[in-house]
């Protein structure tokens, strides 16, 4: 049986001793250092301290990005993402359902990244680790047993997975096609809180924030409100380049858009985190006025 892009915690509960599903917690976990600056783990201790049955932990901040990369988080290699996936056990022949202890965003990613490589039979668990506590099922505890490695198959990149800087700078010079979409929170698209090298957002981009198509539960809104949350980027015919600060909850509305039956998203990789590096490249922000 293929996989929807997302599953329910009742549809989990309902196949979790399938033989040929496959779960995993991608979670990770924000470290402010004392000067400030914050650093991203995998979120190994909670993961042992309570897990959904039979998961296993996939490492997505060290082992399926590219630790070279000068910016977090930056997407793997095909070979890197293969070897990744090899060494969770997988071979491409399961079903893989993925989830975190956040908002979505984690799981989202490694959904995409496992897309992007050619693997399609994958889900996220709507709600992830806090929708499956709320609807009353057990955890486990501890570290699952060593599995292993299995050799993971995978394609080259699927060519409009991501975009990179050049093409940003294309759309944003008029040089070609394409919307833009902050998910960041609306204080951060206009420039009052400062998170990155550069405060504001690309010019000319829409900000459509991802907090919005998720409840107190971090479930996916239902579809009614998030096909009119979404509406400019669905009936949008110009390609959709949804990015945020590293590329992880851009994830999040990418997965729903897909969800929604929108063919044409991009994720921009670098995000704000690579954009506002280079001073050459133009920055927004929205001016408020004082009484």
């Amino acid at each position: 049986m293929h996989l929807p892009p997302i599953v329910s915690a009742q549809w989990l509960a309902e196949h979790l001793d399938d033989p040929d599903l496959s779960i995993f917690d991608a979670s990770v976990e924000k470290i402010v250092q004392p000067d400030g600056t914050r650093v991203w783990r995998p979120a190994v201790d909670a993961f042992v301290a309570g897990h959904v049955p039979g998961a296993r932990f996939a490492d997505l901040a060290q082992a399926f990005s590219d630790p070279e990369a000068p910016f977090s988080f930056t997407r793997p290699s095909a070979e890197r993402f293969s070897d990744a996936a090899g060494q969770l056990g997988l071979t491409g022949q399961e079903r893989v359902v993925l989830y975190d202890g956040s908002t979505g965003i984690w799981a989202a990613r490694l959904w995409w990244l496992f897309r992007a490589f050619g693997h399609e039979n994958v889900a996220v668990l709507d709600g992830g680790l806090t929708g499956w506590k709320a609807a009353g099922h057990a955890l486990e505890a501890g570290l699952p047993e060593p599995v292993a490695p299995g050799w993971f198959p995978v394609r080259a990149e699927r060519p409009g997975a991501f975009v990179d800087a050049g093409e940003v700078e294309a759309i944003v010079a008029g040089e070609r096609s394409g919307v833009l979409a902050c998910v960041l929170r609306p204080p951060v698209f206009a420039g009052t809180e400062h998170n990155y090298a550069r405060p504001g957002h690309i010019p000319g981009s829409l900000n459509l924030p991802y907090g919005q198509l998720v409840d107190a539960e971090n479930r996916f809104r239902p579809e009614g409100e998030l096909r009119a949350t979404l509406a400019p980027l669905l009936q949008s015919p110009d390609p959709v380049i949804v990015y945020c600060g590293g590329g992880i909850t851009a994830a999040g509305t990418a997965l729903l858009l897909t969800t929604l039956g929108a063919q044409n998203v991009a994720i921009y990789d670098g995000s704000l985190e690579e954009w506002t590096a280079d001073n050459r490249r133009p920055m927004a922000v929205i001016e408020t006025t004082s009484t």
